[in-house]
């Protein structure tokens, strides 16, 4: 199985956990002083909703779709809006990969090498738009 399979069987699985986004941004929003300081006065419902569509645009981009949708993201987390720079995803990438091995319970080494290749690409597209 190719990785962009292997993650989203892995995605499907760690969506069905109830509490999967909200551990994600408890260990997120813990990785950094400054990543915390981004997330000060978000809708964090709101934002959980977000990131939900935001991992399956990444994943559906590895799988070959148009980066339409990661261009508009890097658009809105670029310097001039969000502001969101590079050197942050490694945290949010990092934070996923620790969330995605506690409730996947099928993960493996392999799983989670697969989530690092397939975030890769479509975050290159993103911090291209920084």
């Amino acid at each position: 199985m190719n990785a962009p399979d292997i993650v989203m069987q892995s995605y499907g699985r760690c969506c069905a956990s109830a509490t999967f986004f909200d551990d994600f941004y408890q260990h997120f929003l813990q990785s950094s002083p400054e990543v915390r300081a981004k997330f000060t006065n978000t809708d964090m419902p709101a934002q959980k909703l977000l990131l939900r569509q935001g991992i399956l645009n990444l994943v559906l981009f590895s799988r070959g779709l148009p980066p339409t949708k990661l261009q508009a993201l890097a658009k809105s987390h670029s310097r001039e809006n969000l502001d969101i720079q590079p050197h942050l995803y490694t945290f949010w990438v990092d934070a996923l990969i620790h969330t995605v091995e506690r409730h996947d319970k099928q993960a493996t080494a392999e799983t989670s090498r697969a989530w690092r290749d397939v975030l890769s690409k479509g975050i290159e597209v993103i911090q291209a738009g920084y």
